[in-house]
């Protein structure tokens, strides 16, 4: 298995790219797109435990636009073979001194990457 394909790697990190951007402005169609339209998928947030798509389309769908604005920093993608691959950062929202955490596992699907698993945290 080859880690850290240079390809791999360009295109994870501009499907990251996309959903960092999508995020920040509350893009729902693409965050939506983003994840993978499967039972199977996990988020885990910062106060929720999301199970299946329908559940992360529904909290997309219900969340507040406001405060979404944050800065990234120590971003991690790691790719594993040329079908997976994990992305991990820390950001900070502006206006707060709170240090979130933020990891992502995605898997190369027939329509392209999908996040297939993701963690949102902030430490004690």
């Amino acid at each position: 298995m080859e880690i850290n394909d240079p390809t791999t790697i360009a295109e994870v990190t501009e499907a990251f790219a996309r959903y960092e951007q999508a995020l920040v402005a509350n893009d729902v169609a693409t965050l939506d797109m983003l994840f993978w339209n499967s039972p199977h998928t996990i988020r885990y947030g910062a106060g929720e435990s999301l199970y299946g798509y329908p559940e992360i389309a529904a909290f997309r769908a219900a969340r507040s636009p406001a405060g979404l604005a944050r800065t990234l920093r120590r971003t991690v993608i790691t790719s594993y073979g040329r079908d997976f691959a994990t992305a991990n950062t820390e950001f900070q929202r502006e206006g707060s001194a709170r240090i979130g955490r933020q990891s992502q596992s995605w898997a190369r699907m027939p329509d392209g990457w999908r996040v297939v698993a993701a963690h949102v945290s902030f430490p004690g």
